[in-house]
């Protein structure tokens, strides 16, 4: 049997596979529950410290797969669509980091912009696709991409349902970084690595926290938790070990998560 996300991990950084290349990565209930398990799973694994997602072949998800839509829509769908939310992976305390090699539609979109960084092939096809298809901004993306590029940048794409590439989901804005195909995963990996090897797990943990929640915050509220959080940083082994390896100039050895 076919593993629809592949998994493998390398210096605390653990790389999943969308592998359903033949049908560009397009998202079936299978693959969603599989890639939840996975992301479960790394939670819980103290080797890793570091998620990056991809896709197999030439596609990063190119959406829901058309033989769902078509189901849903002539009323024969009798799937059974994983109970946590589309949403899921922002609650993973560990960083994802999305390396968007192809194309990269509609649900893989929002499942992109819910990984807490993103890298694209410079090439590589964006689209929401909803309104094309007769539908809404699905699973939260209107609340995400508003505040990821601003209202205007938001209503484009959303409204048009318009293609753009890699390149230019770069200039808007949406992604960190827009590469050239052909080292899209090298360097995404290697930026991984870095976090892995330099950055706290602990303080990324409480970091994807508090940006992911104070979007809903006043400045005030936000302010307030984070000087508790302060104070409790403060007691880690991680903060001891981390002005240690300063001042001793070298390579931290933070535990994990």
């Amino acid at each position: 049997m076919v593993d629809l996300v592949l998994s493998s991990i390398d210096r605390g950084v653990l790389t999943l596979t969308f592998n359903r290349p033949d049908r560009l990565n397009a998202w079936t209930d299978e693959l969603g529950r599989r890639y939840f398990d996975r992301l479960a799973e790394a939670e819980l694994n103290p080797e890793v410290r570091v998620i990056v997602v991809t896709g197999a072949g030439k596609g990063f998800c190119a959406g829901a797969d058309f033989r769902t839509l078509s189901a849903l829509q002539d009323g024969s769908y009798d799937g059974e669509p994983d109970k946590r939310p589309n949403t899921f992976p922002t609650t993973i305390r560990k960083p994802i980091i999305a390396a968007v090699n192809g194309a990269c539609a509609g649900l893989g979109m929002l499942h992109a912009l819910v990984c807490d960084l993103i890298f694209t092939a410079d090439e590589a096809k964006w689209t929401t696709a909803f309104a094309r298809r007769g539908l809404i901004a699905e699973y939260g993306i209107s609340w995400i991409l508003p505040r990821l590029i601003g209202h205007a940048k938001a209503m484009d794409l959303l409204l048009s349902g318009r293609t753009f590439s890699g390149a230019e989901a770069y200039e808007l804005g949406l992604v960190n970084r827009s590469l050239p195909r052909e080292s899209l995963l090298e360097e995404t990996v290697a930026y991984a690595r870095e976090l892995a090897a330099y950055s706290s797990p602990a303080s990324m943990a409480v970091i994807k926290r508090q940006i992911w929640g104070d979007w809903s915050q006043s400045l005030e509220s936000s302010e307030s938790a984070a000087s508790r959080q302060m104070l409790e940083a403060f007691s880690r082994p991680d903060f001891t070990e981390g002005v240690a390896s300063f001042l001793e100039r070298r390579a931290p050895g933070f535990p994990p998560l």
